[in-house]
């Protein structure tokens, strides 16, 4: 719990920080709404903060506007890795806009919504197994699988290797994270090359058959005469598996978390199923996935007003911190409690804002909804087998593990 004699401070290295976020985000809210950590980076926990940056078109998503720090050896690493394509979370207008427009064709809620049937069908599988044993690790059985068999069906992957990809995919996310070392670093450019080295002999094998898969979608896809260049498609289909499945697992892992921890809510949703979409959304507001994000402002800038106003020069970084506008009592009251029946719970920041608002958002929405939703009616009884761990990340927050006792 954040001690409210001292000074508040951004320090996510913190055990109990990374525990349990929220009250240090209140504190940071309430007292130094705009802070600025030792290193000069600006800490925003504001709702309205943190969304005007979001939407912000001087406000860059790419760290190659951010001011040069030579003696940083991590820094230095990871401009010498970026290479290539740059994935799309990455760009600014007009790259973004032109890269989004065309792959935005693959993730219409038409293409979303077909894939209802086949999401129930695997979640169904995995819950008979765990009727059976009266036991399901829902991380490992369910909320990672799940997500990343879609992402793998969307693009028709081969199956035979999915756990190598997996196994990638998972040391590139880790360098998502300010924390990462240059041991990781490596560690990434490896997995990387393995899996963009894998994923050009699919290209190039669906180059000659075209289906009626995302990947196939993706390698015609073309407007005003402009496609995708293949480091481009490569890039895209790297971030899918990535990104695509990372937040969907751990909505999936502290959304479950949190209805175990409000029976009444859990009974609530179970008894009601025209509130998937909303819960959905509330369960992001709560304890979402991803918990910040960066912005460069690309002239200097003032934040906050008044007493709290900090003058950011051009170059510097601005820590977007999405957990904490999702807990802003000024937009959202009682924001501690969840309720799967707030009527504005879909104006949280989970997705981020403006034109880097997740392209797969809806796609993540479906997974949950159906993922959940069928567990919690699937089984009358759910019971914790051992407290929740949380992963060490700062970026990404979700359970480690969750081992749970059901029981129909």
């Amino acid at each position: 719990m954040a001690d409210p004699t001292t000074a508040p401070t951004y320090n996510p290295l913190d055990p109990a920080f990374r525990a349990d976020p929220y009250p240090f985000y209140d504190e940071l809210r309430t007292h130094e709404p705009v802070h600025v950590t030792p290193l000069g980076m600006v800490v925003l926990t504001r709702y309205d903060d943190v969304a005007t940056t979001l939407r912000n078109p001087t406000m860059s998503r790419d760290v190659d506007n951010g001011a040069p720090r030579p003696d940083d050896p991590v820094w230095r690493r990871r401009r010498e890795r970026r290479r290539g394509a740059k994935n799309i979370l990455g760009l600014d207008p007009p790259d973004h806009t032109r890269l989004r427009r065309l792959v935005s064709k693959a993730f219409t809620p038409t293409a979303i919504d077909a894939l209802r049937t086949s999401i129930e069908q695997m979640v169904d599988e995995v819950l008979d197994r765990a009727a059976e044993r009266g036991e399901l690790e829902l991380v490992d059985e369910l909320a990672f699988p799940v997500p990343f068999e879609v992402i793998s069906d969307l693009l028709a992957i081969p199956k035979e290797r999915s756990e190598e990809i997996r196994d990638w995919s998972q040391v590139l996310t880790a360098t998502l994270e300010p924390t990462t070392t240059i041991e990781s670093l490596d560690e990434a450019d490896t997995a990387g090359e393995q899996l963009v080295t894998y994923l050009m002999e699919v290209v190039e094998d669906r180059r000659r058959n075209l289906g009626d898969d995302v990947l196939s979608g993706l390698l015609v896809v073309e407007e005003e005469g402009d496609r995708l260049t293949t480091e481009e498609l490569l890039s895209f289909v790297v971030l899918l598996y990535v990104a695509g499945h990372e937040t969907t697992v751990n909505l999936i892992g502290n959304g479950t978390l949190a209805l175990l921890r409000n029976r009444d809510q859990l009974a609530r949703w179970r008894a009601d199923p025209t509130l998937d979409a909303n819960a959905v959304d509330e369960l992001l507001r709560f304890d979402g996935p991803v918990q910040h994000t960066t912005r460069i402002p690309i002239e200097p800038t003032v934040f906050g007003d008044g007493e709290h106003a900090v003058e950011v020069p051009a170059g510097d970084t601005v820590l977007c911190v999405l957990g904490a506008a999702n807990h802003d009592a000024a937009m959202f009251d009682r924001p501690h409690v969840l309720d799967l029946g707030r009527t504005n719970a879909n104006r949280h920041l989970a997705f981020s804002a403006g034109i880097h608002y997740c392209l797969g958002a809806s796609l993540a929405r479906l997974e949950a909804a159906v993922t959940i939703g069928r567990l919690i009616r699937r089984f009358d009884e759910i019971d914790l087998l051992a407290e929740p761990t949380f992963r060490d990340r700062l970026t990404i927050r979700g359970v480690d593990q969750l081992p749970l006792a059901v029981r129909a």
